[in-house]
């Protein structure tokens, strides 16, 4: 799926008079269209479900939940600018990746770099979609998520999670030396992770196929399956005919 020609932007604030300047402010950029802006992150949370925007422009603090207690209840999360009037935020919210920050009263001239810098990234390759349209019931390796744990967050790329670890209601997330929980079951995750890319391996794990460096014959007709960091992942004798039949062992 090409990349689209503007970037099209929610603008999240719970203050009136900053939603209209942030639009003001990006009228004359014809690289971005405002597809509608949102006082609080549960209007906000449906906005992104129906209008599907590439760009965030987020306040961090907002009534009935703020900017990153929005992040984490989407599945899959937009790029992301901060814009707040609050500096101390900014050292965690580049620590969880986003692409700027923002202090109001927002400059034009750092507004225009940030959206250079959401333009560049939006114009990296994606893959095609199936049928040439994009699947919203599914999560593919190039999106991004939201990942909150306790007081550290992070944007992370499913591609680089190599797996996924059933915690009751939760599920572990293995990346970059990280092992956060997510509010997320692993049958929720099955249901929405690429086939193509994500194993189901048993009850207890989905693991990343291109993490996978070596595959082993185990006892009672089960494979193990080691991963590029040594972790070795056993599938039950079920999924191991499954993974014999996908990859035609």
């Amino acid at each position: 799926m090409a990349p689209r020609s503007l970037l099209r932007t929610l603008i999240v604030d719970d203050e009136r008079l900053a939603r209209r300047e942030l639009r003001r402010l990006l009228e004359p950029r014809g690289a971005v269209t405002v597809v509608g802006a949102a006082a609080t992150a549960e209007e906000a949370e449906a906005a992104i479900h129906e209008d599907d925007p590439d760009l965030l422009l987020l306040d961090v603090q907002m009534p009935g939940g703020g900017g990153f207690d929005l992040l984490e209840r989407l599945d899959a999360v937009p790029h992301v600018v901060f814009v707040t009037a609050y500096d101390e935020y900014a050292i965690r919210a580049f620590e969880v990746n986003a692409l700027d920050y923002l202090v109001k009263p927002v400059e034009p001239k750092r507004l225009a770099e940030a959206i250079g810098t959401v333009r560049e990234r939006a114009a990296e390759p994606v893959p095609e979609a199936v049928d040439g349209e994009a699947s919203r019931a599914s999560l593919t390796a190039d999106d991004q998520v939201f990942v909150k744990d306790g007081e550290q967050c992070w944007f992370v790329q499913l591609a680089d999670v190599r797996l996924f670890e059933t915690a009751g209601n939760y599920t572990r997330l293995y990346f970059d030396g990280e092992e956060p929980l997510i509010h997320r079951s692993l049958n929720y995750l099955e249901e929405r992770l690429d086939p193509d890319r994500f194993f189901r391996a048993s009850r207890q794990h989905i693991f990343n196929l291109r993490w996978v460096e070596d595959v082993t014959p185990g006892a009672k007709d089960k494979l193990k399956a080691t991963l590029g960091d040594g972790t070795e992942v056993e599938l039950s004798r079920r999924r191991s005919r499954a993974f014999r039949e996908q990859l035609r062992l």
